[in-house]
This record gives C-alpha cells, sequence and structure tokens, in this order.
C-alpha cells in the first residue's frame, strides 16, 4: 500500500513540473527553485520537532506527512525517484546502524 501512494504521488509530482505555477503549489515551488524547496523541507522539518515535543499524536502525524510530502518534492526536483529511497532502506535492513555508518565513513552518533 505505501508503495503505491509514494508511486501515485511521485507520478503526480513529475507531471506538476509541467503545470502552471499559478495553478498549482507544487509547481509554484518547482518554479521559485532548490532553495524554496529546501527551506519548507526545513520548515517542515521544525514543525514536526516541535510536535513530538507537543507530544500530541495528531500534530506528529499530520506535521510528519508534510515533512514527507515536501521531501518528495525535492526528490522529484532532483530526479530521484521514491524507489531509490526504498531500495537503499531495504540495502540497509538487517545492518547494525554503526556498522553501516562506519561503511560509509561517517561518524556515530
Amino acid at each position: 500500500m505505501s508503495n503505491d501512494i509514494l508511486a501515485r504521488l511521485a507520478e503526480t509530482l513529475e507531471a506538476r513540473k509541467q503545470a502552471d505555477p499559478q495553478s498549482s503549489y507544487v509547481a509554484k515551488l518547482y518554479h521559485k527553485g532548490l532553495d524554496a524547496i529546501l527551506k519548507k523541507v526545513a520548515e517542515e522539518a521544525a514543525e514536526t520537532i516541535m510536535a513530538a515535543k507537543d507530544g500530541v499524536r495528531e500534530k506528529v502525524i499530520y506535521e510528519t506527512a508534510d515533512l514527507w510530502f515536501h521531501s518528495l518534492v525535492l526528490l522529484a526536483q532532483q530526479g530521484i525517484h521514491p524507489d531509490e529511497i526504498l531500495n537503499e532502506l531495504a540495502r540497509r535492513e538487517g545492518l547494525s546502524g554503526i556498522a553501516e555508518k562506519a561503511g560509509r565513513g561517517k561518524e556515530t552518533e
């Protein structure tokens, strides 16, 4: 089910690249460029954090949906399909987070 939703959203977001910025919120974001999209992702991430701090489950769900949506807009703008992210998550499944980060040369948190 979730893959279907992501695939449908990816298709819609791709179509919005050709839409009139006056008629589509997503087209307007694409038209404004990468910095505007990044600003929205950061804004939604902050709102998700605040919702989690508030401890209201429904707010966390709502804000996380906004964060995921705007992350999908970013991926589409970058020419990355959600399947590529899902494939990366599948690759990491069962790996120790510490080992996975070490394999990328990143410090552990």
